[in-house]
């Protein structure tokens, strides 16, 4: 079904990249999605009534949570393809993941709530009335919410959106809390047995989880999290083409939301180079960046010495230095500075975030290896830098 509405409704859709483009398959999905919660809800309820089951009955009003849930994803996504202007010059992408936090916040709301009356129901039980169109009902829903699970999924990978990716996950628990709850019915008509108010604990717990993991989902991109390592090697790959950039280092992305990156970073470049010439291949890796990736990019020139044997040689010793007190210990921006009484060696070191030594005593340590391997004459200035 969805298929056929994305080729009806949605022109270019395979330039998911454009922000316009995303909108429309975020909004398409979200009023798919009230439509199938609002049919499951009044699915579930009949059921509910007919079989007097507290779980069926909770299950059918998480699935009318989920229709507002997607009501919220559907103005999330409207909001977020809104263009850029005086007050919010990076544009307006976050509002998706604020959408996706409040879904977030609703799922974990309605399993406490089911929590409650499913605890009351554990220490109060009621025999539930089995029938078989209630398990139909149930049975089509199952069906139903694998299938938006399905879809939401695929949207999810196709557009690279928390969002969705968050509601798939609620979906596929939803599929597993209403299989828990058939079970119980079928469980009392078989063997008399009254479990259903600790299936509805079960499904709560579902939920719970679901609601947790799909608040992650979209709480740590507002929070800052480190690109993805697939998104850094691009990066690398189409800067370090470039002919006359020898390295790269202090790479940042900022995230304004899907398709609103911002890239920053160090490009090392041979100091002896024409400084025109080399502008011009900065400009030309920004403009690649920008065309290849949807992304704004400024990239900085770091001028490093690549024709002198003996700066050479001593950034080639200082490299098995570190490597021998730490083989993850990277170096950059290896610099000389030659005093009357000593040899300043200028650099900056990357290192792990939680690396087990203190940058201080680190630093000490390095100074400590030079002194043995160079001899008291050479001095480390280091910068730790965290590796990103």
């Amino acid at each position: 079904m969805l298929t056929i509405l994305v080729n009806l409704l949605i022109k270019d859709k395979e330039d998911t990249d454009a922000p316009q483009v995303r909108q429309k398959y975020g909004m398409l999905c979200g009023a798919v999605g009230i439509f199938l919660n609002i049919l499951l809800f009044l699915g579930k309820f009949l059921a509910g009534a007919i079989s007097h089951s507290v779980s069926i009955t909770a299950d059918a009003f998480n699935n009318l949570s989920d229709a507002g849930s997607s009501c919220v994803t559907l103005v999330g996504f409207k909001l977020a393809g809104a263009q850029p202007d005086m007050d919010h010059p990076f544009g307006h992408g976050r509002i998706e993941y604020i959408a996706g936090l409040i879904v977030s916040g609703a799922i974990i709301l309605m399993a406490i709530e089911l929590a409650k009356t499913s605890f009351i129901k554990a220490l109060h039980p009621q025999p539930v009335e089995f029938s078989f169109l209630a398990a139909a009902i149930l049975m089509a829903s199952i069906v139903v919410k694998m299938y938006m699970a399905f879809y939401n999924c695929r949207i999810s990978r196709k557009i690279d959106s928390a969002a969705m990716r968050a509601t798939a996950t609620d979906s596929l628990s939803d599929a597993c809390a209403t299989a828990v709850v058939l079970a119980a019915a079928f469980a009392e008509r078989i063997w008399g047995v009254c479990i259903d108010g600790y299936c509805g604990i079960l499904v709560a717990l579902f939920i719970f989880y679901a609601g947790v993991s799909a608040a992650k989902e979209t709480l740590d991109p507002l929070l800052g999290k480190p690109p993805e390592e697939g998104f850094v090697r691009q990066i690398e790959e189409i800067v370090l083409s470039h002919k006359g950039i020898c390295g790269i280092h202090d790479l940042l992305v900022h995230d304004y939301g899907p398709g609103r990156r911002i890239i920053s970073l160090h490009a090392e470049v041979p100091a002896e180079g024409d400084i025109l010439e080399l502008h011009d291949i900065i400009d030309h890796a920004e403009m690649e960046l920008r065309r290849k990736l949807s992304c704004e990019a400024v990239i900085h020139m770091d001028p490093i010495v690549t024709n002198d044997a003996h700066i050479l040689s001593l950034r080639e010793a200082m490299a098995g230095i570190l490597s021998s007190i730490d083989p993850v210990i990277t170096m950059h921006d290896f610099r000389v500075a030659v005093r009357p009484s000593r040899t300043n060696l200028i650099f900056d070191i990357v290192v792990p975030y939680k690396y087990a030594i203190s940058d201080d005593s680190l630093i000490c340590q390095v100074q400590k290896c030079t002194w043995e391997k160079l001899g008291e004459a050479y001095f480390v200035a280091i910068q730790v830098d965290k590796e990103r």
